[in-house]
């Protein structure tokens, strides 16, 4: 526990940021299930326009220092990956 005022009010502070980060970091993983969903259901067009807005939730969050930098990165390049195999698979299967 903390002794000093200093300590307590930054004890106050670090538990308001977590709940923030929390929530922010809850909201990129029901967003990331979301896409995923749509990539197992081979919706391409609801794939495509989650993964927008799951970039820009985890540039956000990088930007707020939530995540690391390269974690976001990460996350996005796989979840590209992912997109962009069922792009080709839906190519494939059209021709």
């Amino acid at each position: 526990m903390p002794n000093t005022r200093s300590a307590k009010k930054q004890l106050r502070a670090s538990l308001r940021k977590a709940e923030r980060n929390k929530a922010v970091k809850s909201r990129i993983k029901t967003e990331v299930k979301k896409f995923l969903e749509y990539i197992e259901a081979k919706d391409l067009n609801s794939a495509k326009s989650q993964i927008s807005l799951v970039c820009s939730l985890l540039d956000k969050a990088a930007k707020k220092n939530i995540i690391h930098d390269n974690t976001a990165s990460r996350k996005k390049s796989r979840l590209m990956k992912r997109l962009s195999l069922l792009e080709s698979q839906m190519l494939t299967a059209q021709a």
